[in-house]
């Protein structure tokens, strides 16, 4: 306990580190070349996925990142958990770009500037004794980034909205999916580097109880709503909504005709990251468009620092208002002790009892012709957990009849999942849909092996091999008490 407290409030502020700036400065010509490739290699293909109708074949025609480079600030560099070094930093980019896009049954349009704003970390893990030192560098945010971007043509006219929530959900979602908490981008610095030991698990769990909110008014409501409430002396339907950083959304039930919601609901979220945001969005349910109440922002560190409790004020449109939402967090730490998974204080919907972390890290031995191969590895655990790794293709500088993957996959584990006869991990190597082989891995191999990692190559059958790490992980609370924190301080 005093561990933990300890270590949420011992690093102080972070350095300009305008060295820095300057080495974006003088790179950005590459990082605008590289950049732009990147945007129109993974970006492009999604259009054709998510967005809806017309745009569907909205595709670039030009990329110009613009002369303005990207800024960094509050950089702190600290020793990671594992074998590594850890750096987190501010990134701002108000950027003059120049991008054009084009799509089918509706006029050419532009993007004139990006605004991109986040707290970005960088692992650089393991260190060795070899040139280049670092083994790989993982980069992410934290929480999920702001993005705007300044359309032209006929995205400035009648279908701005539409194209600008679309578009920018679009990248936004990929930003998250790749590049933000729980996800790292992954660039190894060194070939030979094992993923195994780059990748950083999870912190820990926290329990987060939306208790009540109250204190707002009139201010929330739409022109309709409110001639309706004047007309009936309805309250508003209250539900609020929450996420810790970039992890699932979660959902309370909504309280009807009241303006003093009281919840004291609960659910829990896995922890990258200390400074992973907590955003409780309490909102009116409406059959014509749920209005906005309020945003409540707090951090996992800063509601830990404060005894687990936290009266948020709620923001509407930029500006305080007087309403709050109370809530509270318990927060819990991983370790290597199945006794929790069963245990009756887990129980309960939103609730769980530990983790278990798959880490796929490459394949051997696949047969086949390498213009022709599609390989990648399938992981099931029971009917519902199925996770896929990319699917790889022949390219210069690979191997790929034993190729690399180098991806994780996490399975939250609830009670109702390990009762007396716990489903076996699945483990599938894959051509294109075709399955070339399997292996069932029994989940009590994973509970008896040393620290309950089992670790080795699955023959999958056929000649073929898949690396795999399976790590089981239980909870126990930290007791972040107020006369912890009264102790600590003194």
């Amino acid at each position: 306990m005093a561990g933990l407290i300890e270590k949420l409030t011992a690093e102080g502020d972070g350095e300009s580190a305008e060295f820095l700036n300057d080495i974006v400065k003088l790179l950005w010509p590459n990082i605008n070349a590289a950049g732009s490739k990147m945007v129109k290699e993974i970006v492009e293909p999604m259009f054709k996925t998510m967005l809806p109708g017309p745009l569907k074949t909205l595709h670039f025609t030009k990329i110009d990142l613009g002369p303005v480079p990207l800024r960094v600030s509050n950089a702190k560099t600290t020793k990671s958990d594992v074998d590594g070094i850890k750096l987190d930093l501010n990134v701002d980019w108000v950027g003059k770009a120049d991008i054009e896009m084009d799509a089918d049954m509706i006029p050419a349009l532009g993007v004139e500037s990006v605004q991109l704003h986040g707290r970005l970390s960088i692992l650089l893990c393991p260190l060795t004794n070899v040139i280049p030192l670092i083994g790989a560098a993982q980069i992410s945010f934290v929480n999920p980034p702001v993005l705007k971007l300044d359309f032209t043509g006929a995205a400035n006219v009648a279908d701005f909205s539409l194209i600008d929530d679309t578009v920018r959900g679009v990248i936004l979602g990929i930003i998250n999916s790749m590049f933000t908490l729980p996800n790292r981008f992954l660039l190894k610095l060194d070939a030979n580097a094992d993923y195994f030991k780059t990748f950083h698990y999870p912190l820990g769990m926290v329990r987060v109880t939306v208790e009540k909110a109250w204190g707002f008014g009139e201010e929330a409501k739409s022109s309709t709503r409110k001639l309706f409430d004047k007309l009936t002396r309805a309250a508003p339907d209250c539900y609020a909504k929450v996420d810790v950083g970039g992890e699932p959304s979660w959902q309370t039930t909504t309280k009807n005709n009241t303006n003093k919601p009281s919840w004291s609901e609960t659910h829990d979220f896995v922890v990258s990251d200390f400074d992973q945001c907590i955003k409780v969005d309490v909102r009116d349910e409406d059959i014509n468009g749920d209005d906005d109440v309020g945003l409540g922002v707090t951090t996992v560190r800063e509601i830990l620092v404060a005894g687990g409790q936290q009266e948020l004020p709620l923001v509407l449109k930029g500006k305080e208002t007087d309403g709050r939402v109370a809530i509270s967090c318990q927060f819990f730490k991983y370790v290597a002790d199945a006794g929790s998974l069963t245990a009756s204080d887990h129980k309960g919907d939103g609730r769980l009892s530990g983790i278990a972390t798959i880490l796929v890290a490459s394949a051997f031995g696949i047969k086949g012709a390498r213009e022709t191969l599609k390989p990648s590895v399938v992981v099931t655990w029971g009917a519902t957990q199925k996770f896929q790794t990319v699917i790889k293709a022949d390219a210069p500088g690979t191997d790929i009849n034993n190729p690399s993957f180098d991806q994780a996959f996490r399975i939250p584990i609830t009670t109702d999942l390990v009762g007396s006869s716990p489903d076996n991990f699945r483990i599938a190597l894959m051509d294109g849909e075709k399955e070339i082989g399997a292996v069932d891995v029994p989940f009590a191999n994973v509970a008896d092996a040393p620290d309950k990692i089992l670790q080795q190559k699955f023959d999958v059958g056929n000649g073929a091999t898949v690396r795999v790490s399976i790590r089981l992980r239980g909870v126990v609370p930290e007791d972040i008490s107020r006369t912890a924190l009264a102790d600590r301080r003194k």
